[in-house]
């Protein structure tokens, strides 16, 4: 299993320990980390999982950062529009993105205290793309043509 952790660089050390969280399940499950891509912020990951999508060596990706409130409703903002983006990037590539993004809503010891968020999201991803091998592998259409839609013949 070979997964992309795409991760923000705001609000740091907290994603830097998210990311420390998300390699150690990682390993744990076996599966490799084969890239730890760093974007400024959480607004700027989607575009960074469209491309670990594209690419053919990885099973799944998984974002992480951590949206801490300030003083505007910037963080709600943020929240509202990556998270549907990362779902419609999920559902176009056909392959998972856990999401290990804390917040909105958050005080800064909050988001301390839910750092190991990233690591469920990589659990998540993990075991969805399991799921997705073995669908794929037991969904075979004719001349071994994979298929994601049942067949029907008629008699």
């Amino acid at each position: 299993m070979r997964i992309v952790l795409v991760a923000s660089e705001f609000n740091a050390p907290i994603p830097d320990r998210m990311v420390a969280a998300a390699r150690r399940k990682a390993d744990a499950l076996g599966a490799t980390v084969v890239a730890v891509v760093r974007v400024p912020g959480a607004w700027e990951i989607p575009l960074a999982v469209k491309r670990a999508l594209a690419r053919r060596d990885v099973d799944a990706v998984v974002a992480i950062g951590a949206v801490v409130k300030g003083e505007t409703e910037h963080d709600e903002l943020i929240a509202k529009t990556v998270a549907p983006a990362l779902m419609r990037l999920q559902l176009e590539a056909g392959k998972p993105v856990g999401l290990g993004i804390t917040g909105p809503g958050m005080t800064w010891r909050q988001a301390e205290g839910r750092v190991e968020t990233a690591a469920r999201a990589v659990e998540a991803a993990v075991r969805a793309a399991g799921v997705r091998r073995q669908t794929r592998s037991t969904r075979k259409g004719r001349k071994g043509v994979e298929s994601h839609e049942k067949v029907y013949h008629r008699p």
